[in-house]
């Protein structure tokens, strides 16, 4: 089953897919029928142009979301919050790899994307939309740095990339299990929404970005299969000319652009990406710490074990002996 649809500034997600499927709107909250599957799409109006959408459903087929760019850009930014597995990816025809089972993606209005769910699993995820003057408002930020001014001037084509805390995970939750027959519901999904635009938007504007770089869907698509190739095989340090004739980009656009998108350079993102691998292991696994270390490719454990304590605050050891 396809869903396709113009994400024009007048678009209204709840609306038009109930008129596509013939389901009924009820208070602003849609019940996803049996023959599709189970579960529900609520949405909250805090303003004209700043609304939520809170997905938790699980289909019988495989759902696609095909999301066209409109004609003329608008002013309307879309913030999705994935917290489901597997993780979907906002910009590509292939689910996320790996262990990335959780990310934020903040977008401009003129990039389409293609979102497959898969059949008979539990979906999650939330998706803030707001006008970038209204953002800017709420922000009120005096210095920004390059992404945060992209993103508020909004006149260039941006997308940008952050993992999921369990301090915003545990704000999803919340969000999910509010009582909607309290009066002042309403309210308090801003208060929680606010807080999570607010945790966002602290890690934005830790980053170390001087300017924004110009960059196309064709680019973007090139960087989320990168990361994929990254994540796919965690023992294999990334080798930067091979990923660079992957993408059909010379190493220094490749570079700058992951960097832009993903928030680091491609080896510290594949380290932490490694070490939370081995912090997994080591917890769940039943693997001892050799066995851990050779896994993901260290054939010195002694430096697994200070990579593993600078990440963690503790050697693998002593991680594994605690809680």
């Amino acid at each position: 089953m396809t869903f396709e649809f113009t994400a024009n500034s007048d678009f209204d997600f709840l609306r038009d897919f109930g008129k596509k499927f013939k389901v009924p709107v009820i208070d602003n909250r849609l019940i996803i029928p049996k023959s599709l599957g189970e579960g529900s799409i609520r949405k909250v109006d805090f303003d004209e142009n700043f609304r939520l959408l809170i997905h938790r459903y699980k289909f019988k087929q495989e759902f696609v979301f095909k999301r066209n760019a409109p004609l003329h850009r608008h002013d309307n930014i879309a913030i999705f919050f994935y917290n489901t597995e597997p993780p979907i990816n906002l910009l590509t025809d292939n689910l996320t790899a790996y262990n990335q089972d959780s990310a934020i993606e903040i977008g401009s209005s003129d990039l389409s994307s293609l979102i497959r769910f898969p059949a008979n699993k539990e979906i999650y995820f939330t998706v803030v939309g707001i006008k970038s003057t209204i953002l800017s408002d709420l922000l009120r930020i005096k210095n920004p740095n390059a992404v945060l001014k992209t993103i508020i001037e909004n006149k260039a084509t941006f997308i940008y990339h952050e993992n999921i805390t369990l301090e915003v995970e545990k704000l999803l939750n919340q969000l999910s299990e509010i009582n909607e027959q309290n009066q002042l519901d309403n309210f308090y999904y801003r208060i929680k929404v606010e807080e999570l635009l607010y945790l966002l938007f602290s890690k934005l504007l830790d980053r170390e970005a001087k300017r924004h770089s110009l960059i196309n869907k064709t680019d973007i698509e090139s960087l989320f299969a990168i990361q994929a190739a990254i994540l796919a095989d965690l023992s294999t340090p990334p080798k930067l000319n091979i990923l660079a004739k992957m993408a059909n980009m010379s190493e220094t656009k490749m570079k700058l652009l992951f960097k832009q998108i993903f928030g680091d350079t491609i080896y510290n993102y594949y380290q932490k990406f490694r070490m939370e691998e081995a912090a997994f292991l080591l917890k769940h696994g039943g693997n001892t710490v050799s066995e851990v270390g050779y896994q993901l490719g260290f054939s010195n454990l002694s430096h697994f074990s200070k990579l593993f304590q600078k990440h963690y605050g503790n050697t693998p050891k002593k991680y594994t002996s605690v809680g």
